[in-house]
């Protein structure tokens, strides 16, 4: 994502937003062909770099597209469409599941992109940078070392503990390659990254704050489906159908959040939504076994409610800190440090989760290795439980299994709250100017 930004400030938005869902569109017809399993990783990976280039330069052109009255709505629309794709992905991936071969929950994706195409063609003017800086190869494979090290160690540390080298040692590694990153970004005479944009104040608040709420909302959605398929036994279809209230409460908040935003201002808006989400996580954290899907589907729509109300505002006062033509690479710094910040937060909820898990489940008298096995998952342990007969190991992994959820909820709570307190004391109280208007230019 980082150099993507840049990509389109040099070449042209509108076309590498083509580029970015032509390599979407190979990768999902891969997929579809796939026989093996490593033949769908590679075609995964693909679909991940065409969606690194689509996803902040949909971003980047409303700046171009809309002036500052308009983009609040233009971005309430593209967070509304973006957090659509969350329960409809389940919704009809099981609806496909059931009565076609899994391959073709990508053969969807074909039709879908070649419409996204024409309209992009047809309908979005083209826009970019002659004087965008010239790319940094180094730069850019230094920054997906770094992160990558980072976001594997934090993975891996719960199954293999924090001191064993295999984490501690990418977690030590990816220190200096991101710290060299940084310096060898700032001293050039032209950033190519932009990673000095994060030296304006209003830009960093807001990318900050965005990121909280990302997170946040990650954090959330990272055990529903988990809870909604292994705990209570839901198929995929019906798990998409249960995610429906968070984006009905995303859908009011979209709608509403202009209006409030005018009233309140982007501060108390912000701050607002992440107490919103942070009530979310600590409902959430209060389910039990015997808990129906009332409590669950009420605590999703105020995370709707949250994301709607704290996504919307950052993302726009973000993008009315950058100057014009910087509109490409502040988007995909933007999207960067929002994408890195969900990825390691949910990496450390997932590790809290899995720690948690694995400390309430009792598999005593269980034979070692279906006690290793039980320990691994709560499907694994249901698996266990099943082939052996023994409902009371189920009952047991659905109770640890809530455990470590209410300690992920519980800390993305606590992560929400401390975003709430931060976003209303560092966010404007009404609007943030690009740099070239607040110096006067």
């Amino acid at each position: 994502m980082l150099p993507a930004g840049l990509l389109g400030d040099r070449f042209g938005r509108r076309r590498m937003l083509v580029a970015g869902l032509a390599i979407m569109l190979v990768g999902s017809l891969a997929g579809t062909l796939a026989g093996d399993p490593a033949t769908l990783i590679a075609a995964r990976a693909v679909m991940g770099l065409g969606a690194a280039l689509v996803t902040p330069l949909a971003m980047a052109v409303l700046p171009t597209l809309f002036d500052p009255d308009e983009r609040a709505r233009a971005i309430a629309a593209l967070t509304a469409a973006l957090a659509a794709g969350m329960p409809l992905g389940p919704l009809l991936g099981g609806l496909l599941l059931d009565h076609f071969w899994w391959g073709s929950i990508f053969l969807l994706n074909v039709p879908l992109i070649g419409v996204a195409i024409a309209a992009c063609v047809l309908l979005l003017p083209e826009s970019h940078d002659p004087a965008a800086p010239r790319l940094d190869p180094l730069g850019t494979l230094i920054g997906v070392g770094g992160l990558g090290l980072l976001v594997f160690g934090v993975i891996e540390a719960p199954a293999r503990g924090w001191t064993e080298p295999v984490v501690l040692g990418p977690l030590v590694g990816s220190l200096p390659l991101l710290a060299w990153l940084v310096l060898r970004d700032l001293r050039r005479p032209v950033p190519v990254l932009g990673l000095g944009l994060l030296a304006d104040r209003g830009f960093r608040s807001a990318a900050l704050v965005g990121t909280v709420a990302s997170l946040a909302m990650a954090g959330l959605l990272f055990v529903v489906p988990q809870y909604l398929g292994a705990v209570r036994g839901h198929d995929a279809f019906a798990t998409g159908l249960r995610l429906m209230p968070m984006m009905g409460g995303l859908l009011f908040a979209a709608r509403a959040c202009q209006p409030v935003t005018r009233l309140l201002g982007p501060r108390a808006t912000v701050a607002g939504g992440l107490a919103l989400l942070a009530f979310a996580g600590l409902l959430g954290a209060t389910t039990d076994t015997d808990s129906g899907y009332g409590l669950a589907a009420a605590w999703l729509s105020v995370t709707g409610l949250g994301v709607g109300f704290a996504l919307i505002p950052s993302m726009d006062a973000a993008l009315g800190a950058l100057p014009a033509d910087r509109a490409g690479s502040g988007s995909g710094l933007l999207m960067t440090v929002r994408q890195v910040g969900s990825a390691v937060g949910v990496a450390l909820l997932g590790s809290l989760l899995a720690q948690g898990y694995r400390d309430r489940l009792d598999t005593t008298g269980l034979p070692a290795e279906a006690a290793d096995t039980a320990r691994e998952s709560v499907v694994a342990a249901r698996l266990v439980a099943e082939r052996g007969g023994d409902p009371g190991l189920a009952a047991a992994a659905d109770t640890a299994f809530l455990h470590g959820m209410g300690l992920a909820l519980f800390a993305t709570a606590l992560v929400a709250g401390v975003g709430a307190v931060f976003g209303g004391l560092l966010l404007p109280g009404r609007g943030v100017a690009p740099p070239g208007d607040r110096d006067g230019q």
